[in-house]
């Protein structure tokens, strides 16, 4: 990515405003720089932010790799600053054995008319490393091997190990069905066994979530141990995992937090991520959201600078509460019919149909893999049809580039100006930022404003975001965080990853608003929660539809602990349905119990009114009316849960946790029947009770025999009224004898009767023609 390093101006005006070339010059700050959208503050201060007020930190790291070698930014330094003051001195090596053992070895040395800089292997078939102790090796034959027998020895397992673990990797990486997979596991099970860390780390997850492995949480554990006593940070923060969740140990929290305190210094995003949501929730530490903050913001500012400008994957959430209980609810998934419906479509020319499966292939989620090759294809036949967002999205897989599209200003600039003179939001953002980076054109600030202004005005999220950066770093405009913080609000709604990132940064430093560690905190979370961890949801649902309960527990309570709300319900969710067999019966309901409590934290209603139901039932805790009963008031107060009103007007009738009030039950009833047209009938069945309940109730409360000695018959009826009541008695009793005489005269008839004799058909000749 190209940065923008530019002086900052004095003059903060809220007005924004285009600058000239020479004004540009002197507006920017020296030490701030925007990649791909995100703001980076390297050192220095805005004159408009006090001295007390923090300044950003942010690394683009490289990937994987090199995440797990850093450890804090403070450890970093203090590496640094040890490095500057030691000498630096190179290791001298004695020659052990040979011609010349103890002597120094000699670099460089001549052998074979070459010359080595370094220990060789070169002329010896056992493969053992040699040098000289001279210069000439062949004038003056000194010489001494630079290892040990068993040193060369393992050094030669240990490449062997490496050469199978390649293999292995390379048939993982290039393969993309399930028996290749299989295969290139069998390979890296045999690097494992032979002690290579990183084959190692592959196995031991794989055997953790049964992913190409049978399941087998104790191989796993032996492998994390082995693992964590050799100081890797993905083995330490599994096994914090495992004493997390009880898995196949027996559960520790202080172990568990031990482990991931390890990991994350170790630099495992994962452990800082579990850390983060450990301080913010308070589990197993004291809560503090600033130590909160510093673990989500490491892992955020990973995040951010990992984002491309075609946005990155889609996170998958769906709730398998919400499945099972509204079969007919949308997902979010495509069922594979519709997705042949679709390409149908576009095969047959829809250009809708054609930009649709473009996108859904380039982004991946909704069931569909990402596969940047069917998203070219697509995207191509929709653009030479003249449809202008396939061009935009072509010039966006141009200028970022990839495996299956070489990287290409020109070509990426010709289709966004395409697109742009057809008025499309996301090719006139793709032209901004060719204008704001120098991609293929000058830079020029002023158009660069110009596009992404027109973009955001049709509420393209990009422009939105690019424009909340010009505006917050002064780029071409005069600095104005009020600006900046709209455009980042604008685009955080259209779920853009890194207007959450601008707007944690800005709230956890106060610029441009009241710090708020809380609110950084809840955005930080955000973006940490769109990693490409992330991607195991969906391989958790996988496993869980494909019917293997085990496999999708583990890997949604490893994200649980993640912080991912949905991963905490679908965990307490299985293990409610007791589908888990790895999780003793015993523990089942405990565990359910934790983590819908955890997920109820963070805001879902289910998880909530779960939690009333296990007090009220007892599942996994004594029975406590009265938790059960805050817990529903909870999700009704909070959340207008229906069913949550329900149960209060139950237990209001009942008098179960609070004192019995038939009254407030009727009120609780009509509540539910207005929050959901599905809580219309069970109201009205449960009033009708009610309505039965309260008359028993009004006639046992009153002494009947005292209501008849108040009522005065004479002025009631009038002074006959004994002759009325005299007649009304005769003609029932009347009616009455009338009826049973009749009874009794057609007794004998009935008894009489015989059973008639059915005619006999007519012979065949006198039937009726048919």
């Amino acid at each position: 990515m190209s940065l923008l390093d530019e002086e900052g101006n004095q003059d903060e005006s809220l007005e924004s405003k285009t600058l000239s070339a020479e004004d540009q010059v002197k507006d920017h700050s020296t030490g701030t720089r925007v990649v791909a959208g995100q703001i980076f503050l390297e050192s220095g201060k805005s004159d408009s932010q006090s001295e007390n007020e923090e300044s950003f930190h942010s690394q683009e790291e490289e990937k994987e790799n090199s995440l797990e070698e850093l450890n804090s930014l403070e450890m970093s330094n203090l590496l640094n600053k040890d490095l500057e003051e030691a000498e630096v001195q190179s290791p001298v090596l004695t020659a052990i054995g040979g011609t010349a053992d103890g002597e120094p070895c000699h670099f460089p040395f001549l052998f074979m008319e070459k010359e080595y800089a370094e220990c060789t292997a070169d002329g010896r078939e056992d493969g053992r490393l040699w040098c000289a102790t001279t210069y000439d090796y062949k004038k003056d034959q000194k010489w001494g091997f630079c290892e040990s027998e068993e040193q060369s020895n393992k050094r030669r397992q240990m490449q062997e190990a490496e050469d199978v673990y390649q293999i292995g990797m390379k048939i993982l990486n290039e393969s993309s069905k399930k028996a290749q997979k299989k295969v290139a596991y069998q390979y890296l099970l045999k690097a494992a066994d032979m002690n290579h860390t990183k084959a190692m780390e592959k196995v031991s997850y794989a055997l953790l979530f049964g992913d190409y492995l049978k399941q087998n949480i104790q191989s796993s554990k032996e492998l994390f141990e082995k693992l964590t006593e050799e100081g890797s940070p993905k083995g330490q923060m599994a096994l914090g995992f495992l004493y997390a969740s009880g898995l196949g140990v027996n559960s520790s929290q202080a172990k568990a937090l031990v482990y991931y305190t390890f990991g994350a210094l170790g630099g495992n995003l994962i452990a800082h991520m579990i850390l983060g949501y450990r301080y913010w929730a308070g589990i197993g530490v004291l809560q503090s959201c600033e130590s909160a903050l510093t673990h989500y913001r490491l892992v955020a500012n990973h995040v951010a600078s990992d984002i491309s400008l075609t946005g990155g994957t889609v996170v998958q959430r769906i709730r398998l509460a919400d499945e099972v209980e509204n079969p007919g609810m949308a997902s979010g998934m495509l069922e594979e019919d519709l997705i042949q419906y679709y390409q149908f479509l576009a095969e047959k020319g829809d250009v809708q149909a054609q930009v649709g499966l473009g996108q859904l292939h380039l982004h991946g989620g909704r069931g569909v893999e990402q596969n940047h090759q069917r998203a070219f294809e697509y995207f191509n036949q929709a653009a030479n049809a003249g449809n202008s967002h396939a061009m935009a999205f072509l010039g966006k897989m141009y200028s970022e580039g990839s495996d299956v599209v070489p990287q290409s200003n020109e070509t990426a600039l010709q289709y966004f100006k395409k697109a742009a003179d057809m008025g499309n939001p996301v090719g006139q953002s793709g032209l901004g930022m060719a204008y704001l980076y120098g991609r293929g054109v000058p830079v020029n600030y002023e158009l660069a404003l110009k596009y992404f202004q027109k973009a955001a005005e049709q509420g393209w999220v990009d422009g939105q975001l690019q424009l909340g950066s010009m505006y917050y770093n002064g780029i071409g405009v005069k600095k104005d965080y009020k600006q900046a913080l709209k455009y980042f609000n604008l685009a955080s709604q259209g779920g853009h990853i890194l207007a959450f990132y601008n707007l944690a940064q800005m709230h956890a430093t106060g610029t441009g608003v009241m710090r708020s560690c809380h609110t950084a905190v809840e955005l930080f979370k955000n973006v940490c929660e769109r990693g490409r961890w992330s991607e195991r949801l969906m391989t958790a649902y996988n496993s869980y539809k494909d019917g293997d309960s085990n496999s999708a527990v583990v890997q949604y309570l490893l994200l649980a602990e993640q912080g991912y709300e949905v991963a905490q319900s679908n965990a307490a969710f299985i293990l409610d349905q007791k589908e888990a067999s790895i999780v003793g019966e015993n523990e089942t309901y405990p565990r359910a119990l934790l983590h819908w409590n955890r997920a109820a934290s963070q805001g879902y209603t289910v998880a909530r009114i779960k939690l009333g139901d296990y007090h009220f039932y007892g599942f996994g805790t004594d029975v406590d009316y009265e938790t059960a009963f805050i817990h529903y008031r909870l999700a009704s107060e909070q959340q207008h849960s229906a069913q949550a009103m329900f149960n209060l007007g139950y237990m209001h009738e009942k008098g179960l946790g609070i004192k019995q009030d038939i009254h407030l039950a009727k009120r609780f009833y009509d509540m539910a029947a207005e929050a959901s047209p599905d809580a219309q009938v069970p109201v009205f069945l449960a009033l009708c009770k009610l309505g039965v309940i309260y008359s028993l109730q009004y006639i046992r409360e009153i002494n009947i025999r005292e209501v008849f000695s108040h009522i005065d018959m004479d002025q009631l009826l009038g002074p006959e009224w004994d002759l009325y009541l005299m007649t009304i008695i005769a003609l029932l009793l009347g009616t009455i004898i009338a009826y049973r005489q009749r009874q009794h005269q057609a007794v004998p008839r009935a008894a009489g009767l015989r059973p008639a004799v059915p005619q006999q058909e007519p012979p065949p000749e006198h039937q009726p023609p048919q």
